[in-house]
């Protein structure tokens, strides 16, 4: 299953209600489940971005249409970056 790092940062409706972050944290964990998928790691961070998340999903798609509805709500801005396992990452490199 595709892995996904995904960066976050607060937008300013983010930060003004950030004490509902922990049930809005917890309704994106319940939704990348229905999705399929499983947060792996979920970390709040300090300087550029504000949490970094960890997930496998089962497509581009799904992962994007997540994505999408997390933004959407306004309360953060994501950057996401594809991720390969060490073992993926061998496979790829043997092909060169």
């Amino acid at each position: 299953m595709p892995q996904y790092a995904v960066l976050v940062t607060w937008t300013e409706e983010g930060i003004r209600t950030v004490k509902t972050a922990p049930a809005r944290a917890e309704e994106f964990r319940r939704s990348v489940a229905s999705a399929g998928g499983k947060v792996l790691a979920l970390v709040h961070t300090m300087g550029v971005y504000d949490a970094v998340v960890i997930v496998d999903l089962p497509s581009d798609e799904v992962a994007n249409t997540l994505l999408l509805r997390l933004g959407s709500d306004g309360t953060v801005r994501t950057t996401t970056l594809k991720g390969w396992s060490p073992e993926e990452f061998a496979r790829l490199v043997e092909r060169v």
